[in-house]
């Protein structure tokens, strides 16, 4: 029994999931950790579904990866006794947990923390989702169908903390179908159809439908203007719409500090797409604050990336293209008193913040910041020494709020600007003014930014600059991968990948790389959609959606990745029958090509057997298989290798000219080596095996890299004719294997590298 057969075992004897147990087994920390919990908790497996869900508490509460060490035991022992039963109340506990750090809390307290006792009957779910969609009822009278369900939830959680999400979301459902049949909105409400977990082809069809509306989740443009600040006076929106013309405005703002990634293609799609079928445009701005980590081959990979999507920017713009206007309107909002000159030090602003302290310099003259902000941008201060904050509330519940940076100093040359400047803007001071400054109609960006919201509209309204409607998404999230830009930059830097466009990676370019066409990320974002819900979505869609763009198009070749020389006895020695193939076996308008059958051929090593098996359909001594588009052959002898007799040299076989017999293996193969090219492929597999490697603790996440993420096969064989005129990334199907894409490290025509773009279905 192997060592993570043995930690399977015992993590499934708690009663765990065989699924988390499966993925805590992979690796050694998570493994050991689990296995701590479990045993903190006291579980004793007895086969219950309250076993089962205590097992999944005590796992999520471990992967949480900012769950201190001091509480650790008193939270396990509270799953254990059943005290914590609901995600809900873990969720509560852990961010009770996280705000107190190593300090030991009371068990009382963290009962309390954790809504221990409190019961949310059936009837304040009712009352509550009541209230709810009368509040939001123009909301549904104008969407009908299309509201966000989601949304409402939210809303309902967040006056019922401790309620079973489940229970509210079909509760929420009952009652919208109700007022929406008084509303006479809908002739008929659809039911959704039931699925079963059995029914796997249903399922992977799913995966394969294209939302009918990707961009139903994005609510009105009026809607959610929920702070004071976000709101625009009337002189304000008549200037945006002379400047716009009344059009829909997106942008797509990405940091030129590393390669595009999957997630970066649900942005785009969603920006560029909403924009599209709003009539309206969207720009293709670079956010090159950070000139420490910005590089010109990220600016020119990330403008390739999005061009070779199908996107096409109205405008490509740089936030550096505003530098000036920016420290315009920085020096305005120090005259406005809303901005001073700070000499705290990064970790002194951390602990000044913490403790809800103001800064000692917050209230100088204004005069006094104007000068020093003009000393520090003619260079008169070292790095770390001096920043320009904005002047909001020290004492706000939300830390963005606590008086975030507008400009520090950094002795970098700009890829861009150059060395014109030695400050540079935030974030938090630049994002909105470029928006605002663009008229853009919709910022549309991922959720970790909606706690920012609060500080962008305040710094809009603090200038009495015009407000975009702000509206934050999930991260598209893929199992098996990290898009965390510091993570992937590890990889890159430190040689555990080729590059930004290995294809292992999750980057645009290494999917490009390894042979993924772009319809099939545009279909792949279509059926997510846009949503405020967790998006973990299985690698296995996009590779569902890359089989859907690819299978109808591109043209069928056989390759043998480990050669097995076959002899055919009662042929000639120069015999070579060329046989009519087709390209495409579905569709006949692909045409044909020519393949030779000659006495030698080869097939792949794993389709013959010293011993023949019931469900083996390929060759064994004795029996008969058919060669796809060939003859019969039937293996008569083996013949080993005179340096090492364990090692089998050829097969010796007879074929059937007649084609009399009907065996049920096919196997591919190719001609012999004067008819075949030798060739490289490289084999992809998920680049790390657990379904979330970003959750793993410390360095646990590089442990949790897959050996066999990457195998090569240096002698393949290729049919000639798939080889003679290929490019890079050309695509074929090499039957029976998968798809296969043309790499750029081939140095035609002699040296030939595929990478395996997708396995075929139902083949890993």
């Amino acid at each position: 029994m192997s060592l993570e057969e043995e930690r399977l075992n015992k993590l499934l004897s708690f009663g765990l999931e065989e699924k988390l147990a499966r993925t805590a087994a992979r690796n050694e920390k998570v493994y050991t950790s689990t296995l701590e919990a479990l045993q903190m908790a006291n579980i004793v497996n007895d086969g219950s579904q309250q076993t089962k869900n205590k097992g999944l508490l005590v796992y999520n509460a471990v992967i949480h990866s900012k769950l201190p060490l001091a509480n650790r035991s008193l939270l396990f022992h509270m799953i254990g006794d059943e005290r914590i039963k609901t995600k809900a109340q873990l969720d509560a506990a852990i961010e009770f947990l996280v705000s107190v750090g190593e300090k030991k809390v009371e068990e009382n307290v963290l009962e309390q923390e954790a809504g221990v006792g409190v019961v949310v009957t059936e009837k304040d779910i009712t009352e509550t989702v009541k209230t709810v969609l009368d509040e939001n009822r123009c909301q549904v009278e104008t969407k009908g169908n299309r509201t966000n369900v989601g949304l409402l939830v939210k809303q309902v959680l967040s006056r019922l903390r401790f309620a079973d999400a489940r229970l509210v979301r079909s509760e929420l459902e009952r009652q919208l179908e109700d007022m929406l049949k008084n509303l006479s909105l809908s002739d008929k409400v659809e039911e959704k159809p039931k699925t079963t977990r059995t029914n796997k082809r249903s399922e992977s069809n799913k995966d394969e439908e294209e939302s009918a509306d990707p961009f139903a989740g994005i609510p009105n443009i009026m809607e959610a203007r929920d702070l004071e600040t976000a709101k625009n006076p009337p002189e304000l929106l008549e200037k945006q719409r002379l400047n716009t013309g009344g059009k829909v405005v997106c942008r797509f703002p990405p940091e030129p500090n590393g390669f595009l990634h999957i997630g970066h293609a649900k942005s785009m799609f969603l920006n560029f797409g909403f924009a599209q079928k709003e009539n309206g445009i969207c720009i293709l701005r670079y956010d090159d604050t950070n000139p420490e980590s910005e590089k010109e081959v990220f600016i020119k990979s990330i403008e390739e990336s999005v061009r070779w999507l199908g996107y096409e920017p109205a405008k490509i713009t740089f936030t550096s293209d505003y530098f000036d206007q920016l420290y315009d309107l920085a020096v305005e909002l120090i005259k406005r008193d809303k901005a001073y000159v700070c000499h705290l030090k990064p970790d002194e602003i951390s602990q000044y913040r913490e403790k809800k302290r103001d800064s000692p310099w917050r209230n100088r003259p204004i005069e006094e910041s104007l000068r020093l902000f003009e000393d520090m941008k003619f260079g008169k201060f070292e790095e770390g020494t001096a920043t320009l904050r904005m002047k909001i509330d020290m004492q706000h519940p939300n830390p963005c709020m606590q008086d975030p940076i507008a400009y520090r100093i950094r002795y970098k040359r700009h890829p861009h600007s150059g060395d014109k400047w030695c400050i540079y803007p935030s974030y938090d001071f630049a994002h909105c003014i470029v928006d605002s400054l663009e008229w853009i109609t919709h910022s549309l960006c991922t959720l970790e930014f909606e706690i920012r919201r609060d500080s962008y509209y305040w710094l809009l309204a603090a200038l009495d600059l015009y407000r975009p409607f702000v509206w934050e998404f999930s991260r598209l999230v893929v199992t098996h991968t990290v898009v965390s830009k510091r993570k992937l930059t590890f990889l890159v830097d430190n040689g555990y990948v080729r590059g930004w466009d290995d294809p292992r990676m999750p980057t645009l370019m290494g999917l490009r790389r390894r042979g993924f066409p772009s319809e099939a990320l545009r279909k792949f974002c279509a059926s997510v959609g846009v949503t405020r819900g967790d998006n973990l979505i299985g690698f296995h869609k996009l590779e569902n959606a890359c089989r859907t763009c690819l299978d109808p198009k591109v043209f069928r070749r056989m390759c043998v990745l480990e050669p097995l020389k076959v002899i055919i006895e009662n042929l000639p020695e120069d015999h070579a029958e060329w046989l009519q193939v087709p390209n495409h076996p579905k569709d006949e308008s692909k045409g044909t090509h020519m393949s030779p059958f000659t006495k030698e051929i080869y097939i792949d090593k794993s389709d013959f057997r010293l011993e023949d098996e019931k469900d083996f359909f390929g060759l064994a001594p004795g029996k008969t298989v058919m060669l796809r588009y060939a003859y019969p052959i039937t293996a008569k002898d083996i013949k080993r290798s005179a340096q090492d007799p364990s090692q089998i040299d050829h097969i010796v076989a007879s074929y059937d000219p007649e084609k009399s017999q009907k065996p049920k293996g096919v196997l591919h193969w190719v001609a012999s080596t004067k008819f075949s090219t030798c060739v490289e492929v490289r084999l992809y597999n998920d680049l790390f095996l657990s379904e979330q490697p970003g959750l793993l603790k410390g360095d646990a996440w590089l442990k949790d890299i897959n050996p066999e993420s990457e195998v090569v096969k240096k002698n393949a064989l290729l049919e000639y004719d798939a080889a003679k005129n290929v490019q890079p990334e050309d695509v074929y199907q090499f039957e029976r294997l998968g798809f296969f894409c043309c790499d750029k490290d081939s140095i035609l025509p002699t040296k030939i590298v595929f990478n395996r773009t997708v396995t075929l279905k139902g083949v890993r």
